[in-house]
């Protein structure tokens, strides 16, 4: 083994899945995060296929399980609220479905006692050089790792320092989206419902457990930059979006108003012909963010860190292990990127069908551990 430490940014489902991979093989990882404390959506999200071996080999498959949300068939409606279509759960949830707190807090959990974590904190320079690199923080002194991994997500500013600017690689399949949490005025329980207009979609799923409601509307937008506006004129996009709809999209915009955990963006993909440069190197979205409609990007961040830290831990060196990690993951990130986009579509599309094909392009998830 070569490279020792390592400095993950992001404290996302990708960099925390790395911290515990890279322990385990005996690196000293450290996870930098933006966030003050321990954090987390309000979304669902989906864990499939290969990403469930992967959590069965962190000891973690069984409190996934445990902490699983209830799969909902999802009801189509009109703008009277009348049944048009019912929707089986296998459209939108994996093979298990979590909410994205709940598996944040297990990998936390699971990290916590071995991993170095630095909340609320940024990078602000990376020096790099051929024996490691030189890392400047927000708060605190510089120091050196001899690796360094964006794990911060779609707007990733690890990727921007060492490859570029960020429209060199974000491409917008064409919706926006605000989401926010509210109470279960519906008494929902964990049914799941969807009114859809051309161009616009309004989403609600409950949480019996909770008593919530949470709230997706994505509506048809050219490439808006959320962070040109504050969050008093992203929930104004949103509610001028929603003018004139029918079902019950008024009291929902007016929940929307006071929510608290409201966010804004757009269903986007990151496309790049290279993951890595020097001792750098990406990891989840912010090296291949397959959009939220491909419902796979958990599970590619569950199965990137661990196919990134099996590399380095096996491989002569960072360099033959970062191509070797590109090498196994290109072709699974290719097809679930196609599922983002003709899903995207479907959202926009009333008349489209949904994506039926829950199959992912086969990816070896080999056993490092042996």
């Amino acid at each position: 083994m070569y490279s020792k430490t390592v400095l993950i940014s992001g404290a996302g489902v990708a960099g925390q899945a790395l911290a515990y991979w890279l322990h385990r093989y005996g690196y000293t990882p450290t996870v930098i995060e933006r966030a003050p404390r321990h954090y987390g959506t309000g979304f669902d999200v989906d864990v499939r296929g290969p990403a469930l071996d992967v959590l069965d080999r962190m000891a973690l498959l069984e409190q996934v399980r445990a902490h699983q949300t209830p799969r909902r068939d999802t009801v189509l409606l009109d703008g009277d609220g009348n049944q048009v279509d019912v929707l089986p759960p296998e459209i939108f949830a994996g093979d298990v479905e979590i909410h994205n707190r709940d598996l944040l807090r297990i990998l936390y959990s699971a990290t916590r006692n071995e991993v170095r974590y630095l909340f609320g904190n940024s990078i602000t320079g990376l020096l790099r050089r051929d024996d490691g690199v030189r890392v400047s923080f927000e708060r605190g002194e510089p120091e050196d790792f001899d690796l360094v991994v964006g794990a911060d997500g779609i707007h990733s500013t690890v990727r921007e320092m060492v490859f570029g600017a960020e429209s060199n690689f974000i491409h917008h399949l064409g919706i926006a989206f605000g989401a926010f949490t509210t109470r279960d005025y519906l008494t929902l329980g964990n049914r799941g419902m969807l009114y859809r207009a051309p161009g616009i979609s309004v989403g609600v799923n409950g949480r019996s457990d909770l008593g919530e409601l949470h709230v997706v509307v994505s509506f048809a937008a050219d490439a808006l930059d959320p962070g040109r506006y504050d969050i008093e004129q992203r929930k104004k996009i949103v509610a001028d979006q929603c003018a004139g709809l029918g079902w019950e999209t008024p009291r929902l915009i007016a929940a929307m108003r006071d929510a608290p955990d409201f966010f804004f963006g757009t269903i986007s993909q990151i496309r790049m012909d290279r993951w890595a440069q020097g001792r750098v190197v990406l990891v989840g979205d912010a090296a291949y963010c397959a959009a939220p409609t491909s419902g796979r990007g958990t599970s590619q961040a569950l199965i990137g860190a661990y196919i990134l830290a099996g590399e380095l831990a096996t491989a002569r060196d960072h360099t033959e292990a970062f191509a070797e990690y590109e090498r196994q993951l290109r072709g699974y990130v290719a097809g679930n990127q196609r599922i983002g986009r003709r899903t995207a579509r479907w959202f926009l599309e009333p008349d489209a069908d949904a994506e039926h094909d829950a199959a992912d392009t086969p990816v070896a998830v080999n056993d490092y551990l042996s």
